[in-house]
């Protein structure tokens, strides 16, 4: 689990491997991870993208950006939260992901809301 605060927005991150969409053998790991965005703050802000990098145990990095998540850009006032399911496709066993989300207040002011690095991890696959 991961957790970071900027500007208010808190966003936390829960891991699970999925064995039912992995196939180990053909070096096919999948992960679902759960965030929740919270608006601690005081100022309504909206998500309106994110940007992703996602390293494999074995080096390799991917970054990925794109428009808000899971087809969303959600408005958030003080105190509402926002919670989401995604899944990432690994090539190793075990890897991380760290990131941001770019999130814009009603003045139209932006800033990146971190995303604390999170491990992604086969269940005994550190052993």
């Amino acid at each position: 689990m991961s957790t970071a605060i900027t500007n208010g927005i808190r966003v936390t991150v829960s891991t699970v491997y999925v064995p039912s969409q992995s196939a180990p053998t053909a070096h096919r790991y999948v992960f679902a991870y759960t965030i929740r965005v919270a608006n601690e703050g005081t100022q309504t802000a909206q998500l309106r993208s994110r940007h992703w990098v996602i390293t494999h145990a074995n080096g390799k990095v991917e970054e990925v950006r794109g428009p808000g998540v899971v087809g969303q850009q959600p408005v958030l006032k003080p105190g509402d939260h926002f919670e989401y399911t995604s899944g990432c496709v690994l090539d190793t066993p075990r890897g991380s992901m760290r990131g941001s989300y770019q999130m814009q207040t009603p003045d139209g002011q932006s800033f990146d809301a971190d995303v604390a690095q999170f491990d992604l991890a086969m269940p005994h696959s550190l052993n």
